[in-house]
């Protein structure tokens, strides 16, 4: 073993961007733990950052190009994949035309400076309108609201927990997602810091997540119903005379109160099955409240309503004087502006840019819905993909109904993927071409840094090399889009990229990359500061309180009244869990050992009237599917609701085989005709469900 040396950096596994201390000998890691100085994460840690190290060594990893040979995957060398690739696909393209190619990018590649800057490059060398990604699974109606109301999709809203004094969560669970676009580590410290400076949580969710036991204030709401909450919410406190818009160039104040009118708090307590007088007085206590903020997430988002619940959460920031104010939400002023490198002042845009071929749905931020990503490879006619290149996605785990992207997977010409795994979705590949992990790559997070609860600024080296010299994932991506494009152009490094950005971002020469390697952790660069008015990308730059798009979209929100669904008479939600993240941790010994968390959990009463036991098995069944999996009987669901964890359902992988857990994937019960019309977002909330004794 050669000398202990010490690394810093930041984790790029979820958003929360922990700071690290990792300990090695220049070969092996030899232990990862929290970093106590960093500024934004200060000494917390998940589980998840420990595993770090085993993602390097994973024994199932994919570390050689893979080519399919009579259905089985053979090593081939580097120059022939990449010239198999370019081939394939122009091949496809030629016989199809551009948008014949399609292309899906995971979660992970958010996390990765260098994929950002590439992955639009091999887009433009492929020529394809036909992108997706997982935002559209997860996030888009954030990026939709802003739009609408602010201008540009990453002018996004981050509650500032670091003063408020009133926080309202809808439909999220910090405490174990450390946020979710709000990049807040060791939110539960943070929570105790809001309580003992006098303030107050309350938590609305179909389940009693960890974030509600710990907040105190928990109120059960029926799936689907968020909307009619957060707009009788803002119905009471025009009603009760509390609106004090925020100190901007508002319009639409008026507009609002008019739409708002049918929204009545006795309305949302016949939906939502809060009491009016609850609902009542939570709009009275924010509106007075000091400070206060609505943070409305993944339950808010996925969901037929998506759209109008994200419009609806910054709406009443807004009308109740709590945003871009202190305590309320806030936007980052990161040292990389990314929304100063993608702006769109002064350009006429008409929003949907397009809609989708088959079904209509709206294409937003150059990516239609992963949710119409199936019957387009199924649907003959111009436009038809017929050949997929996937980076870092899983979309048959991920993706609603999975089974049926993967169905149609197997009838496409040609399938190029660039993972560290054969999954689920590449298993179906003709070529895998294999990605680098957090410890081989660079590490500045640029897309969470704009949605911290407070500036700061990270970067690291990479801490070892990629296997037998491999690419690094960013120059594999440089690489097939020179091929493709018939370029020998030479790649900026991230390095060069960097140092030509960090200048003109909001901190100028105060960060740069040797100020930032010298600094032993994270840069501090101070807390959410008022500056939004000069950052308006509406074409009038004023902030728009009611757009057109949303009031069109209220007539069907009030015809949403939940019949009894005999067939399917219970309502599915999904579940995060701490030791996992989407699909792609899940063969790590130390995440997936102890007792199988992949279970429905299901409220005393239903499981009583079904005749399921505790730890025995259930048969799920929804329209599109069904599974089998262990029964988990908990009062933290509401009566009617059950819930699976999201992102399992692996079939192959010897670490997760042997720990016997994994074997059930939600996205086979999720339908992928229930979407948010308005902005396309999945719907894999409020799934009509039937649970049976197995």
């Amino acid at each position: 073993m050669g000398e202990v040396q010490e690394h810093r950096r930041g984790c790029n596994i979820c958003e929360a961007m922990c700071g690290l201390v990792i300990q090695h000998d220049g070969e092996n890691v030899l232990s990862i733990k929290p970093d106590p100085e960093d500024p934004l994460s200060r000494g917390h840690i998940c589980p998840k950052a420990v595993a770090l190290q085993d993602f390097r060594t994973d024994p199932d990893r994919v570390t050689k190009p893979l080519k399919k040979v009579d259905g089985v995957f053979v090593e081939i060398g580097w120059e022939e994949a990449f010239d198999y690739a370019a081939e394939r696909l122009r091949m496809v393209q030629e016989a199809h035309g551009k948008d014949g190619v399609g292309v899906y990018l995971g979660n992970p590649n958010a996390h990765k400076f260098a994929n950002l800057m590439n992955i639009p490059g091999l887009v433009r060398a492929l020529g394809t309108g036909n992108r997706y990604s997982s935002a559209t699974a997860d996030q888009i109606p954030h990026h939709v609201a802003s739009i609408h109301m602010l201008g540009h999709p990453m002018l996004i809203p981050v509650p500032d927990v670091e003063r408020t004094e009133f926080m309202l969560i809808l439909g999220g669970n910090p405490i174990v997602s450390n946020g979710s676009m709000m990049t807040a580590p060791g939110f539960g410290k943070r929570m105790d810091e809001i309580k003992a400076r006098g303030g107050r949580v309350v938590v609305i969710d179909p389940r009693r997540t960890e974030t509600a036991v710990k907040a105190g204030e928990h109120h059960f709401i029926r799936p689907e119903t968020d909307a009619f909450l957060l707009l009788a919410l803002i119905h009471e406190v025009f009603a009760q005379g509390l609106e004090r818009p925020a100190a901007l160039p508002v319009t639409g104040i008026e507009t609002l109160r008019d739409a708002v009118q049918p929204f009545t708090a006795a309305l949302a307590a016949q939906r939502t099955g809060i009491a009016e007088e609850v609902i009542k007085g939570l709009a009275r206590d924010f509106a007075s409240a000091p400070s206060a903020v609505c943070y409305a997430r993944m339950g808010a988002s996925t969901q037929s309503f998506g759209g109008l619940c994200q419009w609806a959460n910054n709406a009443l920031n807004i009308l109740t004087g709590n945003f871009d104010a202190p305590g309320g939400a806030m936007f980052t002023t990161p040292a990389l502006d990314y929304v100063g490198m993608t702006s769109r002042k002064g350009k006429v845009r008409s929003y949907p840019e397009r809609r989708s071929r088959v079904s209509g749905q709206p294409l937003y931020n150059g990516e239609y819905p992963v949710s119409v990503m199936a019957e387009e490879m199924e649907t003959p006619g111009a436009g038809q993909i017929k050949a997929l290149v996937t980076i870092a996605g899983n979309p048959v785990l991920t993706a609603p109904n999975g089974r049926r992207i993967e169905a149609a997977m197997e009838t496409l010409d040609f399938m190029l993927s660039i993972d560290i795994h054969v999954n689920d979705t590449t298993r179906h590949a003709d070529l895998i071409l294999p990605g680098t992990v957090a410890l081989e790559e660079i590490m500045y997070d640029m897309v969470f840094h704009s949605f911290a609860v407070r500036n700061t600024a990270g970067f690291a080296e990479a801490l070892f090399e990629p296997p037998h010299g491999n690419p690094q994932e960013w120059e594999i991506i440089a690489t097939l889009a020179a091929r493709i494009a018939g370029t020998n152009a030479p790649m900026p490094s991230p390095h060069q990229m960097l140092e030509g950005l960090l200048p003109r971002g909001f901190h100028g020469d105060q960060v740069t990359l040797t100020a930032m390697l010298e600094s032993g952790t994270a840069l501090d660069l101070g807390p959410l500061v008022p500056n939004l008015e000069a950052r308006l990308e509406t074409p009038d730059g004023k902030l728009h309180l009611a757009p057109q798009v949303y009031l069109d979209d209220l007539p069907r929100l009030l015809a949403f009244a939940p019949e009894e669904n005999r067939e399917f008479p219970l309502q599915m939600i999904g579940r995060r869990l701490v030791r996992n993240h989407n699909s792609w941790t899940q063969n790590s010994a130390r995440l997936v050992k102890g007792r199988n968390r992949v279970t429905v959990q299901v409220h005393p009463e239903d499981a009583a009237r079904i005749g399921l036991e505790e730890g025995g098995e259930a048969r799920v069944a929804s329209r599109v599917g069904s599974v089998t999996m262990p029964v988990e009987i908990s009062d933290e669901m509401a009566p009617g609701v059950v819930s699976i964890p999201q992102g399992w359902g692996q079939k192959n992988g010897k670490i997760r085989e042997a720990a016997g857990v994994g074997s059930v994937s939600i996205n086979d019960l999720t339908d992928d005709t229930r979407i948010d019309p308005l902005s396309g977002n999945a719907a894999f909330n409020g799934v009509p469900v039937a649970l049976t004794p197995a």
